[in-house]
């Protein structure tokens, strides 16, 4: 999957929009404002005079010599959104259990694949329908 946006609304709600790589399908996620502000940064290609949370987290996984492999977004509970960071490190993959919103901030930053659940397609809307709201 890819970031294809940052969809704001009326009464300062902010979603992630995740789409499939043929633009077939799009996840919309549910995040406040600040975690909306730091997938955007570095969409934008802004770079912050200091570096934030998840620019630190890419920072430490560098300097220990981890690489953030994937993040998985992996079921919905009651409404919410569940995510995996897998992080190579010594051979090893660790995965870290992660809300989804800050595991799109260090893809973003890491440029590291995106994947869905295969499950979680039911939650999806077609792109063509997306893109007609607009």
């Amino acid at each position: 999957m890819k970031v294809l946006g940052i969809a704001a609304g009326p009464d300062n709600e902010f979603s992630v929009l995740l789409a499939d790589l043929e633009n077939k399908f799009v996840l919309p996620i549910a995040i406040g404002p600040f975690e909306a502000q730091a997938i955007a940064i570095p969409l934008s290609g802004d770079m912050p005079p200091r570096p934030l949370t998840h620019d630190l987290l890419k920072s430490l996984c560098d300097a220990m010599g981890g690489v953030v492999q994937q993040i998985v977004i992996t079921g919905i509970k009651e409404g919410v959104y569940y995510a995996e960071v897998h992080i190579q490190h010594d051979g090893k993959v660790t995965v870290v259990d992660s809300r989804p919103s800050d595991a799109i901030a260090l893809a973003v930053r890491c440029v590291c694949p995106i994947y869905m659940a295969p499950r979680l397609v039911e939650f999806t809307y077609e792109f063509k329908d997306i893109i007609a709201q607009e």
